[in-house]
């Protein structure tokens, strides 16, 4: 199956590119590697998720929050590679979340990510991960997620 055809799979389709809030782009391209900034929790521009884990969000929330996020990441490297299907794999992503000091709990919750891009990509979709915990994130977005891929 095509990644467009496992999207329709999961009854899923890619959202509107997100409209940058600064000097940035949505995601740039060096060579056959796209790379997209950070992508956060929303629908409809509306946010989905704010708050930190585990104090105003349960791990479980932020692990669909990481979900949504991971799938407008895939939105704006899609737009940049000329669609889904010329995605080839996913070479990486970076998971952040706004979380306690104290939290450890971080990897469930990039599992949420990473569910979402394996669900769209197959054995192609296996990558590269890394999760931080933040003190802060922008609009208060409970998590924010970063995608390369390989077009």
């Amino acid at each position: 199956m095509t990644p467009s055809e496992r999207l329709r799979a999961l009854g899923l389709e890619l959202p509107a590119v997100a409209r940058p809030e600064g000097g940035y782009v949505p995601a740039v391209r060096v060579g056959q590697i796209v790379r997209t900034a950070g992508q956060i929790p929303t629908r409809g521009g509306v946010l989905t998720h704010t708050g930190r884990v585990p104090g105003d969000v349960s791990a479980e929330e932020a692990a669909e929050a990481a979900s949504v996020a991971a799938l407008n990441a895939l939105a704006a490297a899609a737009d940049l590679a000329g669609g889904i299907d010329a995605i080839r794999r996913i070479v990486g992503i970076r998971v952040y979340v706004n979380c306690e000091p104290d939290f450890t709990g971080h990897v469930g919750i990039a599992n949420g990510a990473s569910s979402l891009i394996a669900g769209v990509f197959g054995d192609d979709g296996r990558h590269a991960r890394t999760t931080i915990g933040v003190g802060s994130l922008p609009l208060a977005a409970t998590v924010e997620v970063e995608i390369e891929a390989e077009v």
